[in-house]
């Protein structure tokens, strides 16, 4: 029987990310944790009650009432984010958040907050994380750490088509803003910038079909699982 083991993956916007890591858990039988969505769920709460975020008091009273969870929705059999026990997988999707969610994250008691949470989640192991520090300073023992990246140009579309959907005012335009903006915060913050930590696989996937995407990553799983079951 193969170990399990905890699958960090790191990366720039709209590589994808997500996407590999819930396909990668729903095939393993491992927990899906986006830690994107814990960074986008405070922030509507920062947002919602209009929290100053350059006050340090504020964020650390507004970070005392916030409570996260994930539950499994049985009709999609995906895991959904609660904030104070209100489901709100769909409202942290808004640009409004989009727009400001690196700087939330870039405050170092959010950090602080975030991360003290996904160490718990993973003492069990047999979880798939992913985010911008995961691999770096979340689990830096993680067994497999993998660094997305893409070709700006195919990030800007993916993230175009995906917010389109929802949102057909939005413009290419605000989007490659958006996308740049946001690399320039997590790349150049303070507290855990975006970088690729040294023994991280990197994946681009550029020219990558999902399911091309997805058996390269299981192949790794599996290097990776029966180099600790030899072991």
């Amino acid at each position: 029987m193969r170990h399990k083991i905890i699958i960090a993956i790191d990366g720039y916007s709209s590589c994808g990310k997500s996407t590999l890591a819930k396909e990668l858990a729903a095939k393993l039988g491992y927990q899906y944790i986006d830690s994107g969505a814990m960074y986008r769920a405070i922030t509507l709460y920062i947002l919602r009650n209009n929290i100053d975020i350059k006050e340090t008091g504020e964020v650390m009273d507004a970070l005392a009432n916030i409570h996260l969870n994930f539950h499994l929705n049985e009709s999609t059999n995906k895991s959904e984010i609660f904030l104070n026990d209100e489901n709100v997988e769909h409202q942290i999707r808004d640009m409004i958040v989009a727009e400001k969610v690196s700087d939330v994250a870039a405050i170092r008691e959010v950090r602080a907050f975030a991360t003290a949470q996904q160490k718990k989640l993973g003492k069990k192991k047999g979880i798939v994380m992913d985010g911008r520090d995961i691999g770096t300073t979340v689990f830096p023992d993680a067994e497999l750490k993998i660094f997305m990246t893409a070709d700006p140009a195919v990030r800007v579309k993916r993230r175009f088509e995906e917010l389109y959907a929802v949102n057909p005012s939005i413009t290419l335009e605000e989007v490659k803003h958006n996308l740049e903006l946001r690399d320039y915060i997590d790349s150049n913050r303070d507290v855990s910038p975006l970088r690729q930590a040294e023994d991280a696989i990197v994946l681009d996937n550029s020219g990558l079909t999902r399911e091309e995407q997805l058996e390269k990553v299981l192949g790794w799983v599996r290097e990776r699982s029966s180099q600790l079951t030899e072991s």
